[in-house]
């Protein structure tokens, strides 16, 4: 496999795993971009990009980053707190009246960043079109009773919570979710970095595949028997209603809407420029990265049935949990994507790391894949 890109000397070890990816023919094709202080220490692609794996994998190739998107949408949404338009702790109903129907009139943004307001699914069947109706996933989101009483407990919302922040995102700064994140995060850093994407650029869009034969790791196992057995679990609906959730990655009205929850679409360079400028200051004031990256949840997700550790729209690192650590310091903070994609720091060796894939990965929090070149990486610093 011809590797491309370039890697500083120190850092071989780190390029030799990237490569050795490769070596599962299942492997289609990946970037990986590593920051250190603000310079690219590692910059490479590899393996190809479309269906027929006729396409080679560009330096401008770009992938559905799927919740790797939901810290650049906190961002967001931190940056529109920092400048009075939000409030972390003021009811969401006072921003959006409607939605303090059914028990919400308490909960607020601090509560759907960090996936305690109880809204990880909704109860009630909706069609596969209405994944692409903002304002139905709106309505109905507002309608919908908790699925517990709201701060009490935590449960991952994979796909509401585009609906649920972007909405007090569209509402505080009245425009779409994608253009704000746009403006707000992707183009002052010059990310190739989209939630919306033009039609013009699909031809860079690499398409998303998932890998055969893998179950998984134990909590991927337990959360499919769920999801098959258990058509009314808070889990199966989390990911199933609308019935199209996990189906319509390489759909063009998939990459057109802006789903700030799951349909970010970039490189493994706009992840690691994102989170380098998370740790220079540049995106948020230090008091609201410290909410940002402070532990906001811990323990058993009720919707992914597995520990987790979150902050604000970010995962928090847990050193002790095979599935659920990134692989460098305790106090790493990021996002995986369903798949295998990923987006995190390490504070404490000022590092910042993107890596895509177009070969999805089973797994629930941490990709193997990921794991291996971090810990390559933490063995060259």
């Amino acid at each position: 496999m011809q590797i491309q890109g370039h890697y500083e000397l120190q850092f071989e070890p780190v390029r030799d795993a990237f490569a050795a990816l490769f070596d599962d023919p299942q492997e289609r094709g990946a970037a990986l971009c590593i920051q250190i202080g603000g310079e690219s220490v590692i910059d490479l692609w590899a393996g190809t990009a479309d269906k027929d794996a006729s396409q080679a994998w560009h330096t401008d190739t770009i992938a559905n980053l799927f919740s790797c998107t939901k810290t650049f949408t906190a961002v967001t949404a931190l940056q529109l707190v920092g400048e009075g338009k939000l409030s972390l702790d003021v009811p969401v109903a006072h921003y959006w009246p409607a939605f303090a129907a059914a028990g919400k009139e308490r909960v607020t943004l601090r509560h759907l960043l960090s996936h305690r307001a109880g809204l990880p699914a909704l109860r009630q069947q909706l069609p596969a079109e209405a994944l692409y109706d903002w304002q139905v996933m709106v309505d109905a989101l507002a309608a919908e009773a908790p699925w517990w009483t709201p701060g009490t407990a935590h449960g991952y919302a994979a796909i509401t919570y585009g609906w649920l922040v972007g909405e007090l995102i569209r509402l505080a700064d009245g425009r779409g979710p994608g253009e704000s994140i746009g403006a707000r995060v992707a183009r002052p850093l010059g990310l190739d970095f989209h939630v919306g994407l033009d039609d013009q650029e699909f031809h860079r869009v690499a398409h998303i595949a998932r890998g055969k034969g893998n179950s998984g790791d134990d909590a991927s196992r337990r959360l499919l028997q769920v999801t098959m057995r258990e058509p009314e679990a808070l889990s199966t609906k989390a990911f199933t209603n609308p019935p199209s959730i996990l189906t319509s990655t390489n759909k063009p009205e998939w990459r057109r809407m802006q789903q700030p929850a799951a349909n970010g679409h970039g490189n493994a360079r706009s992840l690691a420029g994102f989170y380098s400028g998370l740790l220079d200051g540049r995106l948020l004031e230090p008091e609201l990265l410290e909410e940002l990256t402070r532990e906001h949840s811990i323990g058993q997700d009720l919707t992914l049935l597995t520990a987790t550790r979150f902050g604000l729209g970010c995962m928090l690192d847990q050193p002790y949990v095979a599935n659920a650590t990134f692989g460098l310091g305790p106090k790493a903070f990021g996002h995986p994507g369903a798949g295998g994609s990923i987006g995190f720091a390490d504070p404490e060796r000022d590092v910042a790391f993107g890596f895509v894939t177009n070969t999805l990965g089973p797994y629930i929090l941490m990709d193997p894949r990921v794991q291996r070149l971090s810990a390559v990486l933490a063995s060259c610093l």
